[in-house]
């Protein structure tokens, strides 16, 4: 396998780094208005804004909530509730809207490792680590990933990641890097299924790069089920291949304790084709469970462990992510 230069190391420590840094800067901000915010709530997810005055317009159907005075940066699971006039209150808290897009509270967080939801709410930041072995024919290969999250207004969402690769065939990591962009058409509940446009950069050392477009669908079934849809095309716009990876993948997931832990299915399957033989695509296909569990409401855990079936899949796959909201 070819020697990867200093320039190539060099890159993906600088980008590792930054990703810390950034981590490091937001922790601080939070930790600052965290001091200089007062706490009377009788539970650890209300907090009072210290100095505003927090209203409902009634002329807003959607609930637009209105601040004036001092805004504190608050994480999602701090944001007040939007009061709906004539709506009864959900009996889960993480069904309660919230933010500027009036989102579901389950959607600042990720509950499906393989499928996306909507974009997290304005102003909102969050690390995330990612390990996702594949194994196959007693080999596996990995993929690592930092991410960093960033809410941006008018329903955009930047994410940031620095990635490391193991094949299968070798103990050596190659790096890269990769930029997603994502953008709801609106605010949360105004379209069915509340699409999402998601495109993704991937520069990868020693292979070819990619770019993968998506469309992100989402919502609920009822309180306290959830359900998502991605459709996704994977594709190398360079080297001798081309391959292209066509992918749907598909989640649901069910409230077990309110905020705390969720159960759910997952299943995604691909059509993958090569240049010089398009049409003729090999299907894997997984299914299995996942388990979402937030011990403290800012660190979220998810786990997925997908089963292999059909002659073109692998045994199977675990994702395992964790973040980190500030």
């Amino acid at each position: 396998m070819p020697h990867r230069s200093d320039v190539a190391r060099l890159r993906n420590l600088v980008g590792l780094a930054g990703l810390s840094a950034l981590a490091s800067l937001q922790s601080v901000r939070a930790q600052d208005v965290a001091e200089s915010s007062t706490d009377q709530s009788d539970t650890p997810y209300e907090v009072q804004l210290a100095s505003a005055d927090v209203t409902t317009n009634p002329a807003a159907q959607g609930g637009e909530t209105e601040v004036s005075g001092e805004r504190p940066r608050l994480r999602s699971d701090q944001m007040p509730a939007i009061e709906e006039i004539g709506v009864t209150a959900p009996r889960f808290r993480e069904d309660e809207l919230i933010g500027s897009y009036a989102q579901p509270r389950w959607t600042a967080t990720r509950l499906m490792p393989s499928t996306r939801v909507y974009v997290i709410p304005e102003g909102k930041t969050e690390v995330e680590l990612w390990y996702r072995p594949t194994f196959d024919d007693g080999e596996h290969e990995a993929r690592m990933l930092a991410e960093f999250e960033i809410g941006l207004p008018h329903r955009f969402q930047l994410d940031l990641y620095a990635r490391a690769d193991k094949p299968g065939d070798s103990n050596e990591l190659l790096y890269g890097q990769q930029i997603e962009v994502r953008w709801a058409f609106a605010d949360w509940g105004k379209i069915p299924g509340n699409p999402t446009l998601y495109f993704e950069w991937l520069n990868l050392e020693e292979r070819p790069n990619k770019i993968e477009p998506k469309l992100l669908l989402g919502g609920d079934i009822t309180e306290g089920w959830h359900w998502g849809v991605n459709i996704v095309a994977e594709m190398e716009y360079e080297g001798s291949e081309r391959e292209h990876e066509y992918e749907l993948t598909t989640g649901i997931v069910h409230t077990i304790k309110d905020s705390v832990f969720s159960v759910g299915a997952a299943f995604k399957t691909s059509w993958i084709d090569v240049a010089g033989d398009r049409g003729n695509y090999d299907r894997p296909a997984l299914i299995g469970p996942s388990f979402h569990w937030r011990p403290v409401p800012q660190w979220s855990i998810n786990l997925e462990t997908l089963a292999g079936f059909g002659s073109d899949s692998p045994d199977g796959q675990i994702t395992f992510q964790t973040g980190w909201e500030f």
